[in-house]
């Protein structure tokens, strides 16, 4: 079953899948709904069932495929996952299908206000599709080049989904997000043309497949440039504060469903790439770039809290705890241990549900107030109680309440920073009490308190809704009370990155003393 082309197949399923729903006939939006949700179902599960082949504790990385693709140029068709890369595929190809079916009306409407979308209902399921297609080569690719292809290609569906099916400032926050997409691709062409000659020099050929550049040596000033030209690109994804300011006005005017799949599975890519490129690629230059990355990803925890605190819009609220999030990811990423870096991996992936859950309930309550604002509700509890218990649920997996997913992330991301780096520890641990205030007080003001006139005929979950959002809860209790299976296929690949950045955890004291074995390397 490892010789099946599973990678591959997963690329070009929902890539045609898109050109079919494509060609479909506009006027018959049942049809195209169906296929959409069909073609979506069928790559779930030839994933899981991929993943069930996967060995823990086998090669790092496994279903591996390589052909040459440009060969004069030394690029690859060349694809593989190790256990981050699998999990990051998984989270994409099950939050598809979910947001299909979440979109159904949603498509139609532009995301829940009186702006007519500018183009027709099977051009949004199309390019879902191909979005999803472009998610899952950029967690795939093993060649760099290849990566940077999948990177930029996502940027496209993205952009159309935006500036054609969202809010009235839809063409403002479309170009934004491209531009300063744009600015990071550009930064990141550069690095990657420079590891052409790199590879040359130091291999004897030119290449741009992960596991040989890898192994290259580049020296302190080149490696610093090289590493900047990745780093930036990533945080803008992220995003990480300063070039986080795209994703507020993005999310403001996304359509909901669309808005699941930017936050939840492509802001990932940022991180992904940290972990994956900028460490194992640059491992000097990342350690001579860590403390400024520690402290801005204490800005961003807190800064972003704050912030959600303050706002008006529910969309904007749940896109500014996205930013305090990723500060999270960050941290745990560039505390250089096993356990804080296979935190945020596990973070990237509780995120992901938790975030998508906000969003699709978000946009169910826009679409029934005609409304983002947070006063435009209040009450809700009362009419519509399975919607505001789904709501509670979603928002206490983000403020990490224990037994819902994001704590374990989240304590093992502060437990692994503080073993190396307390003071950036200490202060992200801040971010936590924040996140209860905005949070809970969103909460309160939504769905608590007497039902405005407005609410009192609010009509609850639709039986489609509730098969949308059902899957997702279940996802986050299940991973709050049982992280475990997704934890073992994370730790192989942390490890083999961090003994690539030549770093080893701290050893653990014994009444004040450093014990002689207790490191790990």
């Amino acid at each position: 079953m490892t010789d099946f082309p599973w990678l591959t197949v997963l690329i070009a399923l929902p890539a045609a899948g898109a050109l079919l729903v494509g060609l479909l006939p506009r006027e018959n939006e049942g049809l195209v709904k169906q296929a959409a949700l069909g073609i979506s179902l069928v790559e779930a599960v030839l994933a899981i069932v991929m993943t069930t082949a996967f060995k823990v504790g086998g090669d790092r990385f496994q279903f591996t495929e390589k052909y040459w693709w440009i060969k004069q140029f030394g690029v690859h068709w060349a694809v593989g996952v190790d256990g981050v890369a699998l999990v990051l595929v998984l989270l994409s190809v099950i939050l598809v299908p979910l947001v299909v079916i979440a979109s159904f009306d949603e498509a139609g409407r532009s995301g829940g206000v009186e702006t007519p979308p500018k183009r027709s209902v099977k051009t949004y399921f199309a390019l879902l599709l191909a979005l999803e297609a472009m998610m899952v080569g950029v967690f795939a690719a093993t060649d760099v080049f290849l990566f940077y292809v999948f990177f930029e290609a996502m940027l496209i569906p993205v952009y159309f989904l935006i500036g054609s099916y969202g809010g009235p400032q839809r063409s403002y926050a479309a170009v934004k997000f491209l531009l300063y997409s744009l600015l990071g691709g550009l930064l990141m062409l550069v690095a990657v043309v420079w590891l052409y000659p790199l590879s040359q020099d130091e291999l004897g050929h030119g290449t741009f497949m992960f596991d040989e550049l890898r192994t290259m040596h580049v020296d302190g000033a080149t490696a610093k440039w090289l590493f900047l030209g990745f780093f930036v690109a990533f945080a803008i994804k992220a995003p990480m504060v300063p070039v986080h300011t795209w994703l507020p006005d993005a999310a403001a005017q996304s359509p909901a469903g669309a808005l699941v799949l930017v936050v939840g599975v492509l802001d990932k890519v940022g991180t992904y790439g940290m972990l994956r490129f900028c460490l194992e690629l640059f491992p000097g230059a990342a350690k001579w770039a860590t403390p400024v990355v520690l402290a801005l990803a204490v800005i961003s925890i807190v800064y972003g809290a704050v912030l959600a605190i303050g706002q008006v819009d529910l969309k904007r609220l749940v896109a500014y705890t996205s930013v305090s999030h990723f500060g999270f990811i960050v941290l745990g990423i560039f505390a250089m241990t096993t356990q804080g870096q296979s935190g945020a991996t596990l973070y990237m992936v509780n995120h992901g549900f938790s975030t998508g859950a906000l969003f699709l309930l978000v946009g169910f309550m826009i679409a029934r107030r005609k409304s983002a604002r947070i006063d435009a509700f209040g009450g809700v509890q009362k009419v519509a109680p399975v919607l505001a218990g789904t709501f509670l649920v979603a928002g206490l997996s983000g403020l990490s309440l224990p037994g819902l997913s994001t704590f374990v992330s989240e304590l093992m991301v502060l437990i692994g920073t503080f073993s190396r780096h307390r003071v950036p520890a200490v202060l992200a641990a801040s971010g936590i009490v924040l996140a209860a205030i905005y949070i809970l007080w969103t909460y309160q003001r939504t769905m608590g308190g007497p039902a405005r006139d407005e609410v009192k005929g609010m009509p609850d979950l639709s039986v489609r809704e509730k098969v949308a959002i059902a899957p997702i809860i279940a996802i986050i209790v299940a991973m709050g009370l049982f992280p475990q299976p997704v934890l073992k296929a994370i730790n192989p690949s942390v490890e083999q990155g961090l003994a690539r950045v030549d770093v080893r955890d701290p050893a653990p004291k014994i009444n004040g003393n450093v014990a002689e074995n207790g490191a790990r390397p």
